[in-house]
Order: structure tokens, then sequence, then C-alpha cells
């Protein structure tokens, strides 16, 4: 058992199955006599507290606001080490993922805001069907094994990189609200001592994590939202030492599989829940969770494949080495499983009066993400070569 154990989780798909295991499990428990326990639960208060200082949240924001900035954190740490030395470290290798993932974020919005332009609280949630979910995403890509080619996976993580780059300026500029200077002084002042730890070469993780902690809570009290300072601490982390060694890495590497076995299907489990008894089927026909659901089936491979192909023909960008159309269409539909990031924008977007729609939307991204990592699947499958002539070709590539 063990051992079946271990398997499972050194397998790439394993981050995608669990989540696909969370979700099932929240819509089980959300639609069962479970109910009224999953919502308690999630509503359960939290309180810390030290003199003035007061953390109060339930346990839904707790997960969404505090362990997200450690998925944030993550996910910034991929960006620094992609941009230096990775996938992105050159223009030539940026472009063709950069241009997709412009458009794979503008063209989600627009089909959305076509259902919703005439509502301006639903309008709230353009940015919702923007979003790439890289871990289930490369998750479902996993699902074929050695038949993908490195090239296809590199450029898939590149664009749901830069994604989720934008997605961070997005939350950033739209999404914050009632702005306090003081926190935002205090968080300003965090910042410039988290640079002045990288410029003197300090290589420790502590010091980083003492200040992190004070940035973190100056942002969750500023109204910028928190997981914005995960990406900030990671930014300041250095990826290499003078000794040759990486904090950064070492960082990431420690974080990753937190992330994936442990963080986001939290994050899913107590965020999918979809309670379906008040829904009626005029509700999935409504502007919101049909906006979502195309927005992400149909906009999102749309913007990838149209804004490569315009980079392609302008020369501005060139395709992966023996890669064609055919291999990115299906690569461009699975950037349309917005999943974790889409939820977490929902959770944003849909506050207040509006919280309302908060469901509606969830139903849209569940519909619009199955959807888009089902029909991706089968169609990267196939035309994909079988195991046998994939395992021949990269015998052939390595002599």
């Amino acid at each position: 058992m063990e051992r079946a154990i271990k398997n499972f989780l050194s397998q790439e798909s394993a981050g995608g199955i669990l989540l696909m295991v969370a979700v099932a499990l929240a819509m089980i428990m959300a639609n069962s006599p479970l109910s009224g326990m999953y919502q308690g639960f999630l509503a359960t208060e939290m309180q810390i507290r030290v003199g003035s200082l007061d953390i109060d949240k339930t346990l839904i924001h707790w997960i969404n606001d505090g362990l997200m900035a450690l998925f944030f954190m993550l996910i910034g740490l991929e960006v620094k080490r992609e941009l230096l030395e990775g996938a992105l470290s050159s223009p030539a290798q940026a472009s063709l993922p950069t241009f997709a993932a412009i458009g794979g974020m503008v063209f989600p919005a627009a089909v959305y805001l076509l259902f919703n332009n005439s509502d301006a609280i639903t309008q709230a949630g353009w940015a919702i069907p923007a979003a790439t979910d890289i871990a289930f995403a490369l998750g479902i890509m996993a699902l074929l094994g050695s038949r993908v080619p490195v090239a296809l996976k590199v450029f898939l993580l590149a664009l749901a990189i830069i994604d989720d780059l934008g997605v961070v300026v997005i939350i950033a500029l739209f999404y914050s609200t009632d702005l306090s200077m003081l926190s935002l002084t205090v968080a300003a002042i965090a910042i410039v001592g988290l640079i002045a730890l990288n410029r003197k070469g300090v290589t420790e993780l502590a010091p980083y994590g003492v200040v992190g902690l004070i940035l973190w809570i100056a942002v969750l009290k500023s109204g910028v939202h928190a997981t914005l300072a995960g990406v900030i601490i990671a930014f300041c982390i250095p990826l290499r030492a003078k000794d040759g060694s990486s904090p950064s890495e070492s960082l990431e590497h420690s974080l990753h599989p937190w992330s994936t076995f442990i963080i986001l299907p939290i994050f899913a489990f107590a965020n999918a829940g979809v309670d379906l008894s008040p829904m009626s089927f005029g509700d999935l026909l409504s502007p919101v969770p049909v906006g979502i659901a195309l927005g992400l089936l149909i906009g999102k491979p749309l913007g990838v494949l149209l804004l490569s192909y315009i980079a392609v023909k302008l020369k501005l960008a060139q395709l992966p080495e023996g890669m064609g159309w055919k291999h990115i269409a299906p690569v461009a539909l699975m950037c349309g499983i917005g999943f974790t990031m889409s939820m977490f924008i929902s959770s944003l977007a849909f506050v207040g009066d509006a919280e309302a729609y908060g469901n509606l939307a969830r139903l849209g991204i569940l519909v619009g993400s199955f959807a888009s990592a089902v029909i991706g699947y089968f169609w990267l499958s196939k035309v994909l070569p079988e195991a046998d002539a994939a395992d021949e070709s990269k015998k052939g590539e390595v002599t």
C-alpha cells in the first residue's frame, strides 16, 4: 500500500486527479444531508489577536487569503525562474506563449461581457474565465504520459505562467477595495526590507519569512488582496547565491508538493461545493454561468489560437519545433480549464450584495472547465502518436 501511494504521488497526473476528487467530494457534501455540516465547517470563525492587531476570519477566508498566498508564492517563484533562466528567458522563447496568453485573457473576458454587458453587478465577473489552472491543465495533459512532446508541455506551462502573472495584475488593479494608507505604508516598508535582504545577498529563507509575514498581514489589512504578498515575496528571494545554490528553487521544490497535494485540493474542496437544490435549468442558462462556461470553452481557445496565428504569420513568434497547429489547438482548448484561479477570482468578484451570483459563477466554471478538459484530452490524444511510436521517436532523438 505504501509503495502504491508513493507511485501515485510521483505521477504528474496525481495533482489533477486529487483536484477532481476534491471537487466531487465538495459537490456530494453540498448536495446531500451533509450540506449543513459542510457549510458550517467553512463558516467556522478563526481569530488571531495580538494587542490591537486582530485577524478574525471564517475558515474559507483563511483558505482563500492564507493558503492561497502560498500558492501564489509558488507561482511567483516559477515565473521568476522561467523569466531568468527558463522558457521565458529570451524573446524568441517567450513570444509565442506571451501572445497566446494575452489572447487567452482578452477573448474569454469579451465572451463573458457579451452575455453580461447590461448588468453592472455581473460585469464584475469579467475576469473569471480569463484564468488557466496550471495544475489541472498539466495534470490532464500528463494523463497522456510519454506521448506528449516536451515542447508542448513547455508551451502550456509558459502560457499558463504568463496567464497567471496577468491574473495577478488584474487582481491588484480591479479587485482591491477600501484601501488603507497606513497598511499600504507598512507593506511598502516590508517590500523595501525584502529588497534590502536580496541586495545584501541574504540566502537564508527565515529572514524573508519574517518580513514576508509582516507584508502579508499589511496587505491583508490594506484592501489589496493578500495573495499578492506571496508573489512579491517570491520575486525578492534570490534565484542564485554566490556559491551557486538556489534559495528560490529550494523553496519552490519544498512548496510544490504542499501546493499540489494539500493547498489546491483544500481550496477546491472549500470553493467547489455548489448547492444545486435551489437551481433550475433556467439558472444554468442565465448570463453568468453561460458567459463563464462559453468564455472558457470557446473564448479561451479562440483567443490563444488567433493571437498565436497572427504572431506566427507576422514572424513575431514561431511554433515549437516539431509542433503544428493540430497540436496547439487541443492545448489551447485545455487552457479553458480555469478551475482554481477562476474559482478564486469569482470569490473576489461576487461579494456582499452580489454574493448570490457566486454559486452560478462556480457552476459555470465547473461546466466550462470540465468540458475543456474532456474535449481537450481526447482531441490531443487523437493527434498525438501512439505510446510505442512516441517512445521510439524519443529514443531516436537521444541517439
